[in-house]
């Protein structure tokens, strides 16, 4: 048992430093770890195992909804990238660029893409020549490189991995349905399966993508009141069409430019896990996402049959579609218990010889600790129920932080007060004017505008800051 103090010493404790328990869940649960290369990861087996569940379930549920995967390059030619105006603006500073190839110095540079809006635009303006060739339903699953300054695992990195949805639409309605309908998408994916509640709305002027005519966003918060921009879907219009010469001959004969969307999700919705629902003690995996969602751990193995009714076990919860694993190493059970907290496992399965001889196993979950004694003939079907409501508690838990942790200012005195004192979001009226968004991130140290949801309250008729009337309901906050 000393072994499992020492595993848990190894963690800082989430209330003394919340960057440094960060770190040292990523390190200790064994996601990720640093590479030689200035703000690049190495993510380790437990962590990419993760994110191909999240790609796995997401990628469903896009072909659900009709689109095809495809993939674009990962260069672009910085003439192709200075196309569109605010586009090229927005992502300048953060571009890497190739001058040399081999030996020999490009006559023009390449990007390596940041997002890749300009190589799916060059693309669709070959193959997009009639209405019939609308719509277009595409996604790409790859990596893109910005140039981080300030870098953390899953949350900033130089290169992170990402899906990125790129449509083309016949007619303004549709591709505005389709930029709703993405961003509904993902916060079903949110709440089904990462257990993740959050706040969706609408990016204000100031905040929104460059090149994007509206940005809509989902952000959930982390355990100590700070936001995280979960997923975008954007709006773009025609401004791409026009700029790259996409058209198209319309159901009247005429030549028409069509409407484009985008919409991304990333790697950083696993930093999103650990800071949500993990603990002192490790990970703490939703049962949809977890690489392992049960771990049979025999106790006295040695002991003769426990081995034996412990691989009987695991085969019988892999027949049922579970991911298992059986430990039978010669580390103490002490050790492993800590181990599979520390993964985050959902259900650990202790089995032992009293346990045989009774017909009964003990199951552990992971997010209360709390144990149970059943019959070995239920293992199934209590796994299958435990399951759900271990995702249904770690939702609620998440709900319930959300919740305490949101304010209401009405005055600018107030909103000052919540910023310094009160961890969280913050709902509060705004004029419409980006200068007021300025002016709160200044006096706060950083508190920014999340989104204007799609529900407004009115929670006064002034703005919080210059007192002009208000046009928008905000929540405000700081961010990852």
């Amino acid at each position: 048992m000393a072994q499992q103090k020492k595993l848990v010493e190894a963690i800082t404790s989430r209330d003394e430093d919340f960057a440094k328990w960060y770190t040292d869940i990523v390190k200790k649960a064994e996601l990720a770890d640093y590479s030689g290369i200035k703000g690049c990861m190495v993510i380790r087996p437990h962590g990419y195992a993760i994110w191909e569940n999240i790609q796995r379930d997401l990628d469903d549920r896009f072909k659900k909804t009709g689109h095809e995967n495809v993939y674009m390059p990962m260069f672009i030619p910085e003439s192709l990238l200075q196309r569109e105006k605010d586009h090229v603006e927005g992502f300048a500073p953060e571009c890497a660029w190739v001058t040399v190839g081999g030996s020999e110095k490009l006559n023009e540079r390449l990007a390596v893409r940041p997002t890749s809006e300009t190589l799916f635009c060059e693309h669709y303006a070959k193959i997009i020549n009639s209405y019939r060739d609308l719509p277009k339903l595409y996604n790409q699953w790859c990596s893109v490189v910005r140039w981080e300054k300030t870098t953390r695992p899953f949350l900033r990195t130089s290169e992170f991995l990402w899906q990125e949805g790129h449509t083309m639409h016949e007619t303004e309605q549709e591709a505005r349905e389709e930029t709703l309908k993405m961003l509904q998408v993902y916060t079903d994916f949110y709440k089904e399966t990462l257990a993740i509640p959050a706040v969706t709305g609408r990016k204000t002027e100031k905040e929104k993508f460059a090149g994007a005519v509206e940005t809509y966003t989902i952000e959930p918060m982390m355990h100590n009141g700070v936001a995280l921009q979960g997923g975008t879907s954007h709006f773009f219009g025609d401004g791409f069409a026009r700029s790259f010469g996409i058209t198209f001959t319309g159901r009247d004969n005429t030549l028409q430019y069509p409407f484009q969307t985008s919409w991304g999700v990333s790697t950083r919705m696993i930093g999103a896990l650990i800071m949500v629902h993990s603990d002192d003690d490790g990970l703490v995996l939703p049962p949809k996402v977890a690489p392992i969602q049960v771990a049979v751990i025999p106790i006295a193995q040695k002991k003769e049959g426990v081995l034996e009714k412990a691989t009987e076990l695991r085969s019988r919860l892999l027949e049922a579609g579970y991911r298992v694993k059986l430990d039978d190493s010669d580390k103490a059970p002490g050790w492993k218990f800590s181990q599979y907290e520390m993964l985050g496992v959902p259900i650990r399965v202790e089995i032992g010889p009293k346990d045989i001889e009774n017909n009964q196993c003990v199951l552990v979950r992971r997010d209360t600790r709390e144990k149970t004694f059943i019959s070995l003939d239920a293992l199934e079907e209590t796994v299958k129920n435990l399951l759900a409501d271990i995702h249904e508690n770690m939702y609620n838990a998440a709900k319930k932080n959300l919740e305490e942790k949101t304010f209401t200012a009405v005055t600018h005195e107030e909103f000052l007060d919540i910023a310094e004192n009160k961890p969280g979001f913050i709902k509060a009226m705004w004029c419409g004017d980006s200068a007021c968004e300025d002016k709160l991130k200044d006096e706060t140290g950083g508190v920014k505008s999340r989104c204007i949801p799609f529900v407004e309250e009115q929670l006064a008729d002034t703005c919080v800051c210059c007192g002009k009337p208000a046009k928008h309901m905000v929540y405000w906050g700081r961010q990852y």
